[in-house]
């Protein structure tokens, strides 16, 4: 028999509901406690960041560049975020030999673990779709313990209703750029670090929606603004903002005679840059 080239994955093959019951309990009475973070590789949500630069007590900037790494999802495409590894080894940063230090605000992933969440959306639908499936590691004991729940009632124990209902946007809109495909072309540099800032750092991007640029071509309402000092209602606007952005949805209303001097003058601009090259 040929050996298989790949690396067996750890995911089952196996896809279901909420509804499905699975074998699973994790704690420091079990021998494989911490084995899990002790070789990390942990994709974050922006509502990841919000929760851990809070625990921090840091900015969203300078927790990008102190404990992670940006990816790419997809080739020339929308970027991820991965926790940087503890220094000099491939360990999360947090782990600690009593378990997590940040477990209270852990991320997504650490929640949902054995549990791999599958978000899917079709090409002619608008609404994203929910599974999930079995992550089975080697080192892993917990899946050997006399405790059954199911799925939905796991979800809840890990407090990841809140987690998946504040993230809900961010997964439609790397859903949308898949299902997308080339029909909406190629994102500019522009829109794909507008991205990143969007979703990932949000304190910087606070400053830009405070920008006087940003609310003389914006018409939105004084209150919304006052909105804007809560993590959470600037990340949900983020979406918004990114979905006029990347999709040219009208989700922002303009101020229309700013909009237009402003397309008046990039037009211009690229015009003279074209005379320039001939």
């Amino acid at each position: 028999m040929t050996k298989s080239p790949f690396h067996e994955s750890p995911v089952m093959p196996e896809m279901f509901d909420g509804e499905k019951p699975i074998n699973f309990r994790c704690g420091k009475g079990i021998s494989c406690f911490n084995a899990c973070c002790k070789s990390a590789d942990i994709s974050l949500t922006p509502y990841d960041i919000v929760r851990l630069k809070k625990h921090l007590g840091i900015s969203s900037s300078e927790f990008l560049d102190r404990h992670t790494v940006p990816y790419e999802m997809e080739k020339d495409g929308l970027a991820g975020v991965k926790l940087k590894p503890a220094e000099g080894g491939t360990a999360c940063p947090f782990v600690t030999e009593e378990g997590c230090s940040v477990y209270e605000d852990r991320p997504t992933a650490c929640r949902y673990y054995p549990l791999a969440h599958l978000s899917m959306r079709k090409q002619d639908e608008y609404v994203d779709r929910s599974g999930y499936a079995l992550v089975v590691e080697k080192h892993c004991l917990g899946h050997f313990e006399e405790r059954e729940i199911l799925v939905d009632d796991y979800r809840k124990e890990q407090d990841l209703e809140q987690y998946d209902e504040a993230s809900r946007g961010w997964r439609q809109l790397i859903l949308k750029k898949k299902s997308s495909g080339p029909s909406i072309g190629n994102p500019s540099r522009r829109s794909l670090q507008l991205f990143f800032t969007a979703c990932y750092d949000i304190d910087r991007f606070r400053d830009f929606v405070y920008s006087d640029g940003f609310i003389m071509l914006f018409d939105l309402p004084e209150e919304e603004y006052l909105g804007f000092e809560e993590d959470d209602k600037l990340l949900e606007f983020s979406y918004r903002f990114l979905r006029q952005v990347l999709f040219g949805e009208n989700t922002i209303p303009l101020r229309e005679e700013i909009a237009d001097a402003r397309r008046d003058r990039a037009l211009r601009r690229r015009s003279m840059d074209g005379m320039e090259e001939e």
